[in-house]
């Protein structure tokens, strides 16, 4: 039998929440490790390599907030930065705060199981190790599992095939090739310019256009930059207490029903030149109202119709099946214009869909086309898939995946009824994918922090969501949602892009400052809705 490992806490996942989780425990005077698939730190930015990949949130704001030392001492080099600064920069953490000492690289978390007599998780990892923790925290991310290739005929392939999840950390010349692009969501948008810069030829396969708007992107700022940090600790407080935890949104109170279509416009056109996420906070009614959103609409389709000049084109490229913004808006550097190269291709596969990959290429209803190369740029199982693929039980052996058949339950986003002492940072039924993710991540980093020292204060050794508080989130969860046009899209969100699994929002759109004032109280009231049990011997 292999020995067993005693911590206070196992954190699965080495990217912006781990290295934060990791830096926690240890000055709190926790015994705790890190286990992380990849060799390196990083997360989504060590296994997002492919070309073009990009934040899309300003810089200064999608970094930590936590020590002011590291804020005086980073400086980011672009508006919005790329993803070889932000692994440096969570490198850079790493070795600042001396976190590598307490990480675990190359082993994968398989199985957790909650021993109820001991109120401790027995953790195993692929290498044979096993773990006994008195609580685990899934730090592993929202977008970490990628969707599987079930196009048939894939495995016949004999060309390069890539994954924009799985990119080859060497890179990937395209230099002279004839490349097939699967997929126009938020990794193809940005990797499309960019492949279309090296590809003889590049042929983008479209099922449903996406809304992109423009980054603007470019050297930082340095007025920007000296602003931020004169008046870094109010902004960042601004920040938390706002609808989606970064200030470079702008939202607007004003209605656009009540707006006269000059004012609109006006509105419309500073949005798009200032670029970002700004677009879809030009006005407080986008979201919510069919109306106003349909002058959203009708603006970015006016601005697709602008920067392509093949009109035929350009109306393939503009979304006529779901409300502005209820996808994950997308930014991007020159998407639309790419359109405009001679050595770039768009096929709607709403008119030819694909029927098999083959091993030259791939055949749709109307023709056969040879690649030297295809991306797969099909996206993520968001949210559940990263706890789905862990063989994570609670009390009574229930599986967790078992419990979410239906849909995923927890309390806050934080923790589900049957799995004591297990937390999920960002997890469904919290803001995560509808925020800025830096912002979330410390949100609950810390309240995690709070709780587990809390307990150990107060002698207490387990703690559970109970069923009651439950049922009551997840109630407030859809019910928030459905008074948006979020539901309105066949959206990963929804989980819409992974055949059979449940229709259920995701997230919660209540918004960050709202959530947080939520959770605060319920800590501030002895942790509310959780049941609480004393310490075994």
């Amino acid at each position: 039998m292999p020995e067993t490992t005693n911590l206070d806490v196992v954190i699965v996942g080495a990217g912006f929440s781990g290295l934060y989780m990791m830096h926690k425990m240890r000055g709190l005077g926790f015994s705790a490790r890190v286990y992380e698939a990849g060799s390196g730190v990083g997360g989504t930015w060590y296994w997002n390599r492919y070309p073009g990949a990009r934040v899309d949130i300003e810089s200064q704001e999608y970094s930590y907030s936590f020590s002011p030392e590291l804020e005086d001492e980073w400086v980011w080099s672009e508006r919005y930065a790329a993803q070889p600064e932000l692994l440096k920069y969570l490198n850079h953490v790493a070795d600042r705060f001396d976190l590598r000492r307490d990480i675990q690289f190359e082993t994968r978390i398989t199985a957790a199981v909650f021993d109820e007599a001991s109120g401790r998780w027995t953790v195993s990892t692929n290498t044979g190790e096993v773990i006994s923790a008195r609580f685990c925290v899934m730090a592993i991310g929202c977008l970490s599992v990628t969707k599987d290739v079930d196009l048939p005929g894939a495995e016949t392939y004999l060309g390069h095939a890539y994954h924009t999840g799985h990119w080859p950390h060497e890179g990937v010349d395209f230099t002279g090739q004839s490349v097939g692009v699967i997929g126009t969501g938020s990794s193809a948008i940005q990797s499309i310019p960019q492949i279309a810069k090296q590809a003889a030829h590049l042929t983008v396969f479209q099922r449903t256009p996406n809304f992109s708007v423009p980054a603007h992107n470019g050297p930082a700022d340095p007025e920007i930059a000296a602003r931020w940090k004169a008046n870094r600790a109010e902004l960042r407080e601004q920040a938390r207490r706002s609808a989606g935890g970064f200030l470079s949104m702008d939202t607007s109170e004003a209605l656009a029903v009540e707006a006269t279509p000059e004012e609109r416009q006006q509105t419309f056109e500073a949005r798009w030149a200032q670029g970002g996420f700004c677009m879809g906070a030009a006005f407080a009614d986008i979201t919510v109202d069919l109306t106003a959103n349909a002058y959203a609409v009708e603006f970015v389709a006016g601005k697709i119709r602008e920067i392509v000049k093949d009109p035929e084109v350009a109306e393939k490229l503009i979304p006529k099946t779901y409300p502005f913004g209820t996808k994950r808006l997308c930014v991007d550097t020159g998407y639309h214009a790419t359109y405009n190269r001679p050595n770039v291709t768009l096929v709607d596969l709403k008119e030819t869909p694909i029927e098999t990959i083959t091993p030259t290429g791939l055949r749709t209803s109307a023709k056969d086309y040879a690649f030297d190369s295809i991306v797969y740029a099909i996206g993520f199982d968001a949210m559940t898939g990263p706890l789905g693929r862990i063989d994570i039980r609670g009390r009574g052996g229930m599986a967790l995946r078992d419990k979410w058949t239906a849909g995923p339950r927890t309390y806050l986003g934080l923790m589900s009824a049957g799995f004591p002492n297990l937390f999920m940072v960002t997890g469904p039924g919290s803001p995560s994918v509808l925020s800025n993710m830096v912002t979330s991540i410390e949100q609950h980093v810390d309240w995690i922090s709070d709780c587990v020292t809390w307990l150990t204060n107060h002698q207490q050794g387990v703690i559970e969501a109970t069923v009651e508080a439950e049922d009551a989130w997840v109630d407030h969860v859809n019910e928030t949602a459905n008074t948006t046009l979020y539901v309105k899209a066949n959206s990963w969100y929804l989980g819409a892009n992974i055949p059979g699994k449940p229709r259920v929002f995701l997230p919660y759109v209540g918004g960050v400052g709202v959530y947080r004032v939520k959770c605060e109280e319920v800590a501030a009231k002895g942790y509310e809705g959780f049941a609480l049990s004393p310490a075994t011997a």
